[in-house]
């Protein structure tokens, strides 16, 4: 079990029972997963991109990454329907709160002039979303050989039915919010 889902069991479902009076801890708000997304637009004048782009996500994610594909055509980008156009992971259970733990407390940090993330991040139904411009703020793969800077989107799915459910609860893991 990791450190992060221990704590939540123990210290945050009964903070969050008393700040939004559940009576139940199955009511209190969860994290579902974690999906972490990365567009390669280079990959349409050369595949090896993609390739690259896949194993720096399965590094920074430590599961495979899935190559993913075009569903339409768009002449102005000279993009076919099934030309492989980025590369995505879906985090759950023990290795989204790794991920998570990773992420809050050795990758944000590493960011250059880092302020916080923005709260108003939330999509309405307690989901929250953010980017990041430079994968190698991540140690796998800073380590490794990077052949260009790639950004990727996280997005935190939780159970949380209003915003401020959900940013309470991200608050509770410690997550690096700007300063209003």
């Amino acid at each position: 079990m990791s450190r992060l889902y221990k704590e939540y069991n123990d210290l945050m479902i009964p903070k969050l029972q008393e700040e939004f009076g559940y009576k139940n801890k199955f009511e209190v708000p969860r994290l579902e997963k974690i999906v972490l997304n990365m567009g390669v637009g280079e990959a349409l004048t050369d595949s090896k991109h993609i390739k690259q782009a896949s194993e720096e996500l399965s590094w920074i994610s430590g599961q495979k990454a899935i190559v993913t594909e075009a569903r339409k055509s768009i002449a102005g980008f000279k993009l076919r329907a099934g030309n492989k156009v980025g590369a995505k992971v879906t985090l759950r259970g023990n290795r989204m709160y790794e991920f998570l733990d990773r992420l809050i407390n050795i990758a944000l940090p590493r960011v250059r002039d880092f302020r916080g993330l923005p709260v108003r991040s939330c999509d309405g139904g307690g989901n929250y979303s953010f980017g990041i411009k430079e994968q190698i703020i991540f140690p796998e793969v800073a380590t490794r050989e990077a052949d260009t800077i790639r950004g990727l989107d996280v997005t935190l799915v939780t159970t949380a039915k209003k915003d401020e459910e959900c940013v309470f609860l991200l608050k509770m893991f410690n997550f690096p919010f700007a300063k209003a």
